[in-house]
């Protein structure tokens, strides 16, 4: 199982990915992917690219009211 560090770390490659502008220093838990800069588009792509590479499939209303990368990390630790 994925631990959350490593989690964490798979979001941010993948948000670097996506919006390459962004500095992954400031990709913490704490922090959204709006925060960032990251448009609905951008935030969709990070998560489809996180769940391809964790292989795993999460019903997309539990996307609602994440608050920020914390959550996200969280959310997909507890489909693994």
């Amino acid at each position: 199982m994925n631990s959350a560090p490593e989690v964490l770390e798979i979001v941010r490659s993948n948000i670097v990915t996506v919006v390459p502008e962004i500095d992954p220093a400031e990709v913490r838990r704490e922090v959204s992917l709006a925060d960032l800069g990251c448009n609905s588009i951008d935030r969709a792509e990070v998560v489809a690219l996180t769940l391809e590479q964790l292989g795993v499939a999460v019903p997309v209303a539990e996307f609602q009211g994440i608050p920020d990368i914390g959550s996200l990390v969280d959310l997909l630790r507890k489909h693994l």
